[in-house]
């Protein structure tokens, strides 16, 4: 392991168990002098912006494992815990239940560690009876006036689903403090291209991100930082998408 990759994991995993450096030295050092130094020096991302990125990315893809060690990290850095818990809460309406409901009872226990009381300060800005109103008007304002069109001009077997996105995935996340925009549609991203399959959606959000102003430069640096987390496949996928994205807005 190189000097650089040596201090940063010596500084990010402090406490951290791994049995790995005894049985398998040489992964272990091509993985840290990769994801701890070569992709780290090469980012434009702050440091907060790198770990929500990792996080979002390491939901996306269900590494579980990992996942707990960049907490660890992240927690040690002091990226504020209720951003960490956005980024859970907020992967709910892009994972489901079944793939965000392990990594938050993880995250409680390492928070726990850490010595965070839980549970933390409620960031909820919406109620039953706003819920709707909010969230159309969040997703109005990063997608424009057309997703005000989908809940009346929209296929009437998608009425339902048409509605969740707005009181739902807007209403009861979008809305919330802990994050601002530009977080949320990064990690949207993060939590869309490591899960792969979903090309259609990241070509939405990758336009979303362009409208909350996370440029093309900033979304290579966020495919960049997942690269190592997720592999080269997903990762040249998201980046021709940027690149059709971006070609198709700046033709319009």
């Amino acid at each position: 392991m190189n000097n650089e990759a040596k201090k940063r994991t010596s500084y990010l995993f402090d406490g951290v168990e791994s049995t790995l450096q005894n049985t398998d030295p040489e992964w272990v050092d091509i993985v840290a002098n990769f994801s701890q130094n070569e992709t780290i020096a090469a980012s434009r991302l702050t440091e907060k912006e790198q770990m929500l990125c990792i996080l979002s990315a390491l939901l996306g893809c269900q590494g579980m494992g990992e996942f707990q060690n960049m907490l660890h990290a992240a927690l040690g850095t002091g990226i504020d815990p209720i951003a960490i818990k956005e980024v859970i809460y907020q992967a709910t309406a892009y994972l489901g239940i079944g793939r965000t409901y392990d990594f938050l009872a993880a995250t409680n226990q390492i928070m726990e560690q850490h010595g965070i009381k839980l549970p933390l300060a409620p960031q909820g800005t919406t109620n039953e009876r706003s819920r709707f109103g909010d969230g159309l008007v969040k997703q109005i304002s990063l997608f424009g006036e057309d997703m005000a069109k989908r809940q009346t001009d929209g296929p009437v077997r998608r009425r339902n689903i048409n509605r969740w996105l707005a009181d739902n995935c807007f209403g009861d996340y979008y809305t919330r403090n802990g994050l601002n925009d530009q977080e949320r549609e990064m990690i949207t991203f993060c939590f869309i291209l490591a899960q792969g399959g979903c090309e259609n959606q990241l070509r939405g959000h990758t336009a979303g991100n362009f409208g909350v102003g996370n440029d093309k430069e900033k979304l290579y640096s966020v495919v960049e930082q997942c690269m190592p987390y997720i592999g080269y496949p997903r990762s040249l996928n998201a980046m021709n998408i940027i690149d059709e994205v971006s070609k198709k807005m700046e033709n319009q």
